[in-house]
């Protein structure tokens, strides 16, 4: 071992840390102190240069000083005009580095001006600017540039000597799957926080151009097939997949290889969940069912949608629920002026708030800042009291509305079905109403695909709100739409948190059939769509989500006993407990009469007749479900939704929807259950 060698590497890792520590202190009225050095030395340094070292200080002294006040004026003020010292250095790159050449080019350029005209006038005035020679404005200006980007890039620089002791002394060294945007700004932001005791390693990708390139100084040292040897060879003590735009079959099989190694496997979120791009060390979380059955990414207008949500002032109800919050996040992305978040739970309300307010904050200091700060305001209102609806939108005035509120619990809907009926129709019936007083042209109600010939009250009550709305278009012609969707992973109704549950105390996972199954979005993937169908311009129409293919209730319970690190029916056994009150073996996917066609947008279907299959006797119908919710009386509002919900049938149904769905001709752009899954929320 070379000791010597050690000792003197060590001094050069201790000087560079005590530096950078004190880089970071620096502001941009230090920089202008260490600019006006460099500027005022560059000149003379530049002649020493031109002259070889031969240079006469009597001789070029008053010219010399001259031509120093000169540069050093011309590029303060190019500097200063252009907002050099507005900016921030710690994370300069690339852009940083040609606007600095662009500047100190323009600089240059006017500075060899200015220096011919005065040696021209020189001429006359003996100043001594006719001796120096006229390459000194290029050589010093190129002097300046190097010391201007070396002092801007020395926070870069020392990081990068302190990458070799990061290695080192790294508690966890990692390896990133994945060499694209996600894992390189990844790797960027672990290497930028050495604190953390965590390094990257080596990156894996499948792509074999990249095989051997370095990344920051990391390289790319093989594909997903490779990570049990790598693991080994490198000591690895964690995996990250830093993949988010693939799919979730993707993600399957890498983590199924990543199983095999022993090692902890973490990921990052999908690309819907990333706000504005921003990857970083505490993006990384565990791997969860929605990874393993994320879709390849749904492609939207993103544009539109921004251009229509900004500066506007939105109202979302039901924003403390797992829809409503998500639709929060993702709205605060198009920069509106005001995000009004009317629920009942105070608490849930207070938590989107601050998260909201905490966002904006970190985007504030980020490389993507809001053009303009939205207003965060919590309004807590329970959508049953109109009065209170009437208060809030007297305040805020709104100009969209995203109506998430509702009870979505099947079973406990069967055993409360006055709360059904109150929250679910008539809050829904207080907000059109107040709407339609205030003058607002676009409302949007978050549905489900419970209520396509539903078996269960909180289907039929969904359906329900679905005609008013539809009504409420017709007597507006605003742009008032609903839109169906399926479950959501993740959401607080979903089976998920009631299977981790279970599996964390020990088992069994209940289900309640082996052959039923349910479509499945995520939360973010669900609302980048309801966003999608807000901007359609159209009017009186449900528009459904097409969700792919249907899963097996049993097989997500075997893939989270296996995420958990268990083997299904080994460790943790899955038991089937039978139908529950109101559910169905088989989510439907059409009510009898409604014709279905495609969007421009290929995820988006539109039932283009919804406003035509609405009962005249829908209003007396309302009044008298509010009078049997308000006496508590269940049969009087099962026998009243039977009449008014088309295919509404109150008991268990095991028909499989392959047998009992309309056929519709496709040749009209119609469909079947055969060709799309549509379906809303189950929490």
């Amino acid at each position: 071992m070379n000791i010597p060698f050690l000792i003197f590497d060590n001094t050069i890792q201790k000087i560079s840390s005590y530096l950078l520590s004190k880089l970071i202190k620096i502001r941009n009225r230090h920089w202008v102190i260490f600019d006006i050095f460099v500027f005022m030395t560059a000149p003379f340094l530049g002649l020493f240069l031109r002259l070889d070292g031969n240079l006469n200080l009597q001789e070029y002294i008053l010219g010399l000083g001259i031509a120093t006040i000169v540069f050093l004026g011309v590029k303060l003020i190019v500097l200063c005009c252009c907002g050099f010292y507005r900016r921030y250095w710690r994370y300069a790159s690339v852009e940083e580095l040609t606007y600095i050449v662009m500047l100190m080019i323009t600089a240059i350029l006017i500075q060899t001006l200015v220096f011919n005209f005065l040696d021209i006038f020189d001429q006359k005035s003996n100043l001594g600017l006719d001796k120096l020679p006229n390459s000194l404005p290029i050589i010093e200006g190129l002097l300046s540039c190097i010391c201007v980007i070396a002092l801007r890039f020395s926070h870069r620089i020392l990081e990068r000597i302190n990458q070799k002791q990061a290695i080192l002394t790294a508690k966890e060294k990692v390896l990133i799957v994945g060499a694209g945007n996600a894992g390189l700004s990844l790797a960027e932001d672990i290497q930028r926080n050495p604190q953390f005791g965590v390094y990257p390693v080596a990156f894996i990708d499948d792509n074999p151009r990249k095989l051997h390139i370095h990344l920051r100084g990391i390289p790319v040292m093989g594909n997903r097939y490779q990570i049990p040897e790598l693991v080994e060879s490198l000591k690895i003590n964690k995996i990250v997949i830093a993949i988010p735009s693939v799919s979730g079959e993707v993600i399957r099989k890498i983590v199924h290889i990543c199983k095999t190694t022993g090692i902890k496997t973490s990921t990052l979120p999908g690309i819907h969940e990333i706000i504005n791009d921003c990857v970083r060390l505490n993006s990384i979380r565990d791997v969860r069912i929605e990874d393993l059955l994320r879709r390849k990414p749904i492609q939207i207008d993103i544009d539109k949608v921004a251009k229509f949500l900004n500066s506007k002032t939105v109202v979302i109800t039901g924003s403390g629920g797992s829809i409503g919050s998500e639709l929060c996040r993702q709205i605060l992305q198009s920069h509106p002026s005001k995000i009004v978040l009317i629920g009942h739970g105070e608490n849930s309300i207070f938590n989107i708030q601050q998260e909201l307010e905490n966002l904006i904050t970190n985007l504030q200091h980020s490389h993507k800042p809001l053009p303009n700060i939205p207003i965060i305001s919590a309004f807590i209102a329970d959508i049953r009291i109109r009065l209170r609806l009437e208060q809030a939108f007297e305040q805020f005035k709104p100009d969209i509305i995203f109506h998430a509120a509702a009870h979505k619990h099947v079973p406990l809907m069967e055993l409360n079905p006055a709360e059904a009926i109150t929250n679910n129709v008539i809050g829904t019936k207080n907000l059109l109403e107040v709407a339609k007083q205030y003058g607002v042209k676009h409302f949007v109600m978050i549905s489900t695909d419970k209520a396509v010939n539903p078996t269960n009250i909180m289907g039929a009550s969904k359906r329900v709100a679905e005609m008013l709305v539809l009504q409420a278009a017709i007597e507006t012609e605003n742009h008032y739409v609903a839109v169906r969707f399926g479950n959501v992973l993740g959401s607080r109704g979903s089976v998920v948190p009631t299977f981790k549950k279970q599996i964390e105390s020990g088992g069994p996972v209940t289900v309640t059939h082996p052959d039923i199954t349910r479509y499945f979005m995520t939360i973010p993937e669900a609302v980048q769509l309801v966003l999608q169908a807000s901007v359609l311009g159209r009017s009186g129409e449900i528009l459904m989500l097409n969700m792919g293919e249907p899963v097996k209730i049993v097989d997500l319970a075997k893939e989270l006993i296996q995420l958990s690190g268990y083997e299904p029916n080994k460790d943790i056994d899955i038991v089937f407990t039978g139908l529950r009150p109101g559910e169905k073996l088989f989510e439907e996917l059409f009510v009898e009469g409604e014709e279905y066609e495609k969007t421009e947008y290929e995820k988006l279907l539109i039932v283009k007749n919804a406003s035509r299959i609405i009962p005249s006797y829908l209003d007396i119908s309302v009044e008298k479900l509010l009078a049997a919710a308000t006496n508590n009386d269940t049969d009087s509002i099962m026998s009243l939704l039977s009449q008014l919900v088309s295919g509404y049938k109150p008991k268990f149904s095991t028909a499989n929807p392959e047998i009992n769905a309309l056929n519709i001709n496709t040749d009209t752009h119609q469909y079947s259950s055969s060709n799309i899954g549509v379906s809303v929320v189950n929490g």
